[in-house]
């Protein structure tokens, strides 16, 4: 009688075992969202720098703008007068409006910074934050930059119509300063105007993101 050996061939023998932990690497969308976030944070950081820069240089500026002159009033009558920005009431808004920009700079700066450290889902809702304060700020840079380049146009030309004379031809020193200033501040609000397109651009991709 024959034996029957059902002994299964070792080259036959088929294994079963699946792994159990599998290591995926992230998916390149969310590589991509993240390294563009970076870019995203590591540029506005330096445009708050920049908006530090200008704007504390602006207020330096405008604030050692003073100048003296012997002006003659009459034959044999000299009298010493002073030329300043805490005479004109636009000047004074536009130094605070500067000294707030200048330390909305450096409080949103430290943000930016530990935003970069730790970038996670809480950049939105800071980039939200940025948009509203970043508008603000602008409105309030711009008025005094407009108000200001007003002045320092009539301090230039004058105005004969209102019989305003213009005061650049003697205080030259002066109307130098605060030209600089204002060409300074045009900068900053120029800064400004960028951190709430580049705020609206990431708030819009991730918006458009499924």
């Amino acid at each position: 009688m024959a034996s029957s050996d059902t002994t299964t061939p070792q080259h036959a023998t088929v294994s079963m075992e699946v792994p159990l932990k599998t290591s995926a690497a992230p998916p390149t969308e969310y590589s991509l969202g993240h390294r563009s976030l970076k870019k995203h944070a590591v540029v506005d950081l330096l445009l708050r720098v920049l908006l530090f820069a200008t704007a504390v240089t602006s207020i330096v500026v405008m604030v050692t703008s003073k100048q003296t002159k012997q002006i003659l009033v009459a034959p044999g009558v000299v009298i010493s007068r002073d030329a300043k920005f805490s005479h004109s009431p636009a000047f004074v808004y536009f130094v605070a409006a500067l000294s707030v920009a200048a330390l909305y700079s450096i409080i949103t700066g430290v943000i930016s910074v530990l935003a970069l450290l730790k970038p996670g889902e809480t950049s939105a809702k800071l980039k939200f934050h940025f948009v509203i304060l970043d508008s603000l700020l602008l409105g309030i840079v711009a008025a005094a930059t407009g108000a200001s380049g007003g002045v320092g146009y009539v301090g230039l030309k004058g105005n004969s119509h209102s019989r305003w004379n213009k005061i650049c031809d003697k205080y030259d020193s002066y109307c130098i300063h605060f030209g600089t200033s204002i060409l300074l501040s045009l900068i900053s609000s120029i800064t400004l105007l960028l951190f709430v397109w580049l705020s609206v651009y990431v708030l819009s991709k991730k918006i458009a993101r499924p």
